[in-house]
């Protein structure tokens, strides 16, 4: 069966908090935007009950009411949404994008990932009838106020499950950590070990794994094994968080954007990833926090990211498709040079207006643009940037003075000789 194309300007993949805050930003745009979700919108923090940390919210809000205003939001602003799993992604030579469902094909010029992950299980018995808000936990900074005054287990002993065991003792009663290794010996580093052991309110559980999780509605037991004598340990607990790993959800993008060796994407201050309008937000993309406020953070900056990124095409596109030479005047704000020089600029652009183009390009704002243009940057600012159909890209980077300019206007309005 031939599958339908469909065409976006951006694809969300993705409808967790980053990828429904990237949908906000880009619907307030005005670009054409797809939100595809395999599963619940709104991700993971449809699971925790109450989230008192997010900011402008004096009480607490429930993890699925507040991703429902994300998504009303969205919806408001034009977002459309699909609820279907992604199969794949490529991207063609010419920079155009395509997302593969069971049913479809989605072209888009630029595509953000925010796939999310999902935490690492035990795979002890019943475990899957206890997850999220259930008493199977996963986030101690969500969901810690509601275990104040109880008893909760940690199973893990990394830097994550030692920190936040720690910071689960603000609240609870008493926190129980199951560790597989003998005692004393923890994953976590040595100023954690050192803070956790001095804790009146942690007690480890050396040499042991969960083999049950026992309960009703709500979990109240969890029965845990010694790896070396088979006994099993029976644990009231009113909860239990698992800190045995994250498994980002990146296995389809193998082979083509960049993973560091957990398998979390690789990106840098803009969300960007190794491929040109291809973007990662939230809790796939490589960072020290996950919480909804950074996955808030990241949508906000792919989306600004990728509507620069469709700008700057699309003005490249028409100065490619223009039959005039053109003059780039790149320069920097701080630069005084680069700004004593922009009257000039505009007085070349009025004078030489009607046989070349003469544009500006700002290096803080439109640094992609400038790759673009000259392939890389010029060594210094303020510089000139020459473009003529059927000739390489003339760079003029040294000692511009409005005399230069001049020159170099005059150059390309000059009709060549044949």
């Amino acid at each position: 069966m031939e599958k339908k194309v469909f065409e976006y300007d951006v694809v969300i993949i993705g409808g967790g908090a980053a990828g429904l805050t990237a949908g906000i930003y880009c619907g307030r745009a005005r670009l054409k935007t797809l939100l595809i979700e395999k599963s619940l919108v709104g991700g993971l923090a449809t699971y925790t009950s109450e989230i008192e940390n997010y900011p402008g919210f004096p009480e607490p809000m429930g993890g699925t009411a507040l991703m429902q205003r994300f998504e009303k939001q969205a919806k408001r602003l034009g977002v459309e949404f699909k609820l279907t799993d992604v199969k794949g992604l490529q991207v063609m030579e010419d920079g155009t994008k395509l997302v593969e469902t069971f049913r479809a094909i989605y072209k888009a010029k630029a595509v953000i990932l925010a796939t999310g992950g999902k935490p690492r299980l035990t795979g002890a018995r019943n475990e899957e009838n206890f997850l999220y808000d259930k008493g199977i936990s996963f986030c101690a900074t969500c969901d810690a106020a509601y275990y104040t005054d109880k008893v909760v287990l940690m199973v893990g002993s990394g830097d994550a499950a030692i920190e936040e065991g720690m910071f689960l003792t603000k609240f609870a009663k008493k926190v129980l950590i199951s560790v597989i290794h003998d005692q004393g010996i923890l994953d976590a580093n040595k100023i954690a070990q050192e803070q956790a052991f001095s804790n009146p309110k942690m007690e480890f559980i050396w040499n042991t794994m969960v083999d049950e999780f026992v309960g009703g509605e709500r979990l109240t037991q969890v029965n845990l094994k010694n790896t070396k004598t088979g006994a099993i340990i029976p644990v009231e607990v009113d909860g239990c968080f698992l800190f045995i790993g994250y498994l980002p959800n990146t296995e389809i993008f193998k082979g083509l954007i960049a993973l560091n060796d957990r398998g979390y994407i690789k990106t840098n201050e803009m969300m960007e990833t190794n491929i040109a309008g291809v973007y990662a937000v939230g809790d796939v993309r490589e960072k020290g926090l996950r919480q909804v406020s950074t996955a808030v953070g990241d949508g906000a900056v792919a989306a600004v990211a990728a509507e620069r990124y469709l700008a700057e095409n699309e003005y490249f596109q028409q100065l490619l498709q223009a039959d005039r030479p053109s003059l780039f005047y790149v320069w920097e704000p701080t630069n005084e040079q680069c700004r004593c020089l922009l009257p000039v600029v505009e007085e070349l652009k009025c004078k030489y207006g009607s046989t070349i183009t003469v544009s500006k390009i700002d290096v803080y704002k439109s640094a992609s643009l400038i790759q673009k243009v000259c392939k890389e940057m010029p060594e210094n600012l303020p510089a000139v940037v020459l473009v003529k159909q059927g000739a390489p890209p003339e760079v003029i980077a040294k000692d511009l003075t409005p005399e230069t300019l001049e020159c170099c206007a005059q150059k390309l309005a000059t009709p060549s000789e044949k």
